[in-house]
């Protein structure tokens, strides 16, 4: 999983404008209502006029993640605080992967990753242990996004329970300005957003935001 899935993003419209990218949320097991981060932001002059291109590059390695919390998740607000990271596998229909990590609290971490039993297929799992409010920890599916590990995507972990993540390697660009780590309204970004879909084995995709408004989305291989 080496080889890095690369976005370039180019803008035909006359005035500077702000780009975000996120990812499309990961499947998750149970009802926990699924929560999305922005995983980068930066504005971009016209192409014309600057010459400039935007290059988002993201590892397809999955990564399980904890993050302590102090409040539910706010629109435009930071998810969380101090986190830990773990790469891990994703299950495989047959066979064994080290698929699963559990999580401790205090100290916040996760457990090297080891085989899980009937983690469902293409996902991974995490662990909790036990604690009490107030506490609050967010847990799901990292990305290592331009050389920074973060959380993308995430659901309000429940004590002493097992969860199973199945991230999809799909990334959307749109207008618009959030800090990466900041909570965004998944529905509302995907709306008129930019889809660019590494799921068939691509590793670049080039995207334009034309003049007219409309995206332009090319794979180049």
């Amino acid at each position: 999983m080496s080889t890095l899935l690369t976005i370039n993003v180019t803008n035909q419209i006359s005035a500077t404008l702000n780009f975000y990218i996120f990812q499309q949320p990961s499947l998750y097991t149970g009802g926990s209502r699924v929560y999305s981060n922005s995983l980068y932001s930066e504005p971009l002059g016209n192409y014309d006029s600057t010459g400039s291109v935007l290059t988002f590059q993201v590892s397809p390695q999955p990564y399980a993640c904890i993050q302590e919390a102090y409040q539910q998740p706010q629109v435009g607000q930071s998810s969380g605080f101090a986190s830990a990271y773990r790469a891990i596998d994703l299950a495989p229909a047959s066979g064994t992967a080290s698929d699963c990590t559990t999580a401790s609290v205090s100290p916040l971490g996760l457990s090297p990753p080891t085989v899980g039993q009937n983690v469902q297929t293409g996902a991974f799992r995490i662990i909790t242990p036990t604690y009490q409010p107030p506490y609050m920890y967010n847990i799901g599916s990292a990305a290592q996004a331009n050389g920074s590990v973060m959380l993308s995507n995430f659901v309000i972990a429940n004590p002493t329970n097992n969860t199973d993540c199945q991230p999809i390697l799909q990334y959307y660009v749109q207008t618009g300005s959030y800090t990466p780590g900041t909570v965004i309204n998944f529905t509302q970004s995907s709306v008129n957003a930019a889809l660019c879909d590494f799921t068939g084995g691509h590793s670049t995709i080039d995207v334009t935001l034309n003049a007219d408004f409309t995206w332009t989305v090319q794979t180049i291989r």
